[in-house]
């Protein structure tokens, strides 16, 4: 399963309502030097796909989510670290938290995602990225 999925990149997956998870996006745009990433919301076709695919039930896991056609599907902590372990100094220094057990690295990042509307906002629809950074989004 591949979604349009080039082999040698990788998918990122976030709440495209979500101001948190759309900030994140923006923040590995800026990091990502080697444009390894490509970007789709949870809300989009290739989103839903991936999501059905995988049996991931958004009430469960409904915030970011990391594809690669090798691995398949990573996601709550896991995904997060994978994703800023790619990225260049100082954010490739995430890995360490690989050394935290995922059953407490999850319990934070749950805890963030149950509260990141109440504490960052939402919006009413997806982000819209600029022509530029179009060709790096699938739909």
């Amino acid at each position: 399963m591949y979604f349009g999925v080039p082999k040698h990149k990788k998918l990122i997956l976030f709440d495209g309502v979500c101001n948190l998870c759309n900030s994140s996006v923006q923040y590995v745009i800026k990091r990502d030097r080697k444009e390894q990433f490509l970007f789709t919301a949870l809300q989009s076709e290739v989103g839903k796909q991936i999501l059905k695919a995988y049996n991931i039930d958004t009430t469960k896991i409904d915030s970011i989510l990391l594809y690669t056609p090798e691995q398949g599907i990573d996601y709550k902590s896991t995904a997060a670290l994978k994703v800023g372990a790619s990225l260049s100094f100082p954010e490739k220094l995430m890995a360490v938290f690989f050394i935290v057990p995922a059953f407490v690295r999850n319990w934070v990042y749950d805890f963030i995602a149950k509260n990141r509307y109440k504490w960052y906002g939402k919006k009413e629809s997806c982000m819209i990225p600029t022509p530029e950074l179009r060709r790096r989004f699938l739909d």
